[in-house]
């Protein structure tokens, strides 16, 4: 790996251009989808990377309401929804990466009660950052071949929103099936911390995601 001559001038100009881009972002109305063709996925919409624990950030419950209003349209169109729930044992190799969080059985690895008051998703646990690896959802879109486009929301937006999509979608490219792969900026977050910049993790995510072609808007609106 090595860097230009100017790397601080190109990167700022690129920066600024995405912003750009993304303020510029249209929302998608729900209605305009497929009910029987499309899956909303909910990633990481729980206590312990919102309400408590060591992994927990304020910023990130900002998507909660959002969430809740579009697990809401999915449910009255009949939308399929998923919602995964990051959930570990006290020795979990995730801890050798990140601080013990989200242990099995405890608050932190329940959903948070804003979706749950909305129910209907089905919930997976998952023990990496990487949800896709979970044997719950390759049976479950084994189940549906009929689905070709997929609502991701969620936390973190850098961490797990960006490995279950990248996944997700080379999943679906190694079969030569076309999916479309929708990120909804209103309904994912990361957090910010001293040597964590919210505004690099999320603009460094928007764009490893768009150049693997999945789509951004704005918000889902009914």
């Amino acid at each position: 790996m090595k860097f230009t001559e100017k790397p601080m001038e190109r990167i700022t100009a690129e920066a600024e251009g995405m912003i750009k881009e993304i303020e510029t972002l249209e929302p998608v109305s729900l209605s305009s989808l497929d009910s029987g063709s499309t899956m909303a996925v909910f990633v990481d919409i729980i206590n312990g990377f919102i309400n408590e624990g060591a992994m927990a950030s304020e910023r990130v419950g900002d998507i909660i309401s959002p969430n809740a209003e579009l697990l809401k349209m999915c449910n009255e169109k009949g939308i399929l929804t998923a919602a995964f729930a990051d959930c570990h044992e006290e020795n979990a190799a995730e801890f050798a990466s990140f601080p013990p969080h989200c242990v099995n059985d405890t608050r932190e690895s329940e959903i948070v009660d804003e979706l749950k008051e909305q129910g209907g998703y089905i919930l997976i646990p998952k023990n990496s950052t990487n949800g896709f690896n979970e044997q719950k959802f390759k049976d479950l879109i084994e189940c549906h071949p009929e689905i070709c486009t997929f609502i991701v929301t969620g936390d973190c937006t850098d961490i797990c929103v960006l490995q279950f999509c990248l996944a997700l979608k080379t999943y679906f490219t190694a079969q030569d099936k076309l999916v479309k792969i929708i990120v909804p900026i209103s309904c994912v977050e990361t957090y910010d911390a001293p040597f964590h910049s919210s505004d690099f993790a999320n603009l460094a995510a928007y764009k490893l995601l768009k150049d693997s072609g999945i789509t951004f808007v704005s918000g889902i609106e009914e």
